[in-house]
């Protein structure tokens, strides 16, 4: 049975949907269209931020939908992936979309086995054998669904991406690979397992509290407005464009929170920025 078959799954009923089309400047036909899904996907990655304020603060961040909406869409916050995805997933139950959550392992390269804490998903669509897999809460893209098919590739706003499948014992793993200045690198991989909201509450709790989760040591941001990549990693700030080129620099605590303000589309109070600060010295 698919996600939208089933009963309020990702409690897309309680999305204040013209709310959150509003924060990511959706407009248009609002079918649960292909192209819709590719507006739709757009529209939330470069208008949404990656950040983890409340991770490193120490904050609880709960997963129901009132309390995401509450933070990414009525107060205008950013999140990590897991509180993307819920807020996506629950406009695609809401619109009619058919789809289903499933979790990866952010690699970057990097040969070891890492935890399944990324959140995606795969959407369908009727008398079409097709499936796309939409990555909305990585915090650099991609701007556009790409097709779940061995060898697929995307190019959107000059960022290329590609899939690849290896057969294994129980399912075949799924790596995206994205091409940067050293060409090709596996940014993450997947199965194609069926995750629900509590199996993200799960992947949260973990990245949200955990002592050796990246998340709540130092601050980090990412912005992503298709043509550029903006990545805050404490105090350190680097802009990246899609044909390789980066600048990186130092920042002084006293330009941080202009910085998030004006770059990241990310407003702290006093208070949080402080208490941030504390923990995000350079690198």
């Amino acid at each position: 049975m698919s996600e939208n078959q089933a009963a309020s799954v990702w409690q897309g009923e309680e999305l204040d949907l013209d709310a959150y089309l509003e924060r990511i400047g959706f407009e248009g036909s609002r079918e649960a269209t292909l192209e819709t899904l590719g507006r739709l996907q757009r529209a939330h990655t470069t208008s949404i931020p990656f950040e983890n304020v409340h991770a490193v603060l120490g904050i609880p961040l709960p997963l129901d939908l009132a309390s995401v909406q509450e933070r990414l869409v009525h107060r205008r916050r950013g999140g990590y992936c897991f509180e993307h995805v819920v807020l996506f997933a629950a406009a695609l139950e809401r619109l009619g979309f058919d789809f289903t959550g499933i979790t990866g392992r952010i690699t970057l390269g990097a040969p070891k086995v890492t935890p399944a804490t990324h959140a995606m998903v795969v959407v369908r669509f009727p008398d079409d054998p097709r499936s796309w897999l939409c990555d909305v809460g990585f915090g650099s893209g991609p701007t556009a669904p790409i097709e779940l098919a061995e060898g697929a590739t995307l190019e959107a706003d000059g960022w290329r991406y590609r899939l690849e499948r290896r057969p294994g014992a129980l399912a075949d793993t799924w790596s995206l690979h994205q091409f940067g200045p050293d060409g090709w690198f596996d940014r993450n991989t997947f199965v194609l397992v069926q995750q629900y909201p509590i199996d993200y509450r799960v992947g949260s709790h973990y990245v949200g509290s955990h002592p050796r989760s990246p998340f709540v040591t130092r601050l980090f941001a990412q912005r992503f407005t298709g043509p550029e990549q903006h990545q805050l990693d404490g105090t350190t700030w680097k802009m990246t464009t899609p044909d390789g080129v980066s600048v990186e620099k130092e920042v002084e605590p006293a330009q941080i929170g202009a910085l998030l303000a004006e770059t990241f589309d990310l407003v702290l109070d006093e208070d949080e920025l402080a208490a941030v600060l504390r923990k995000s010295g350079p690198r």
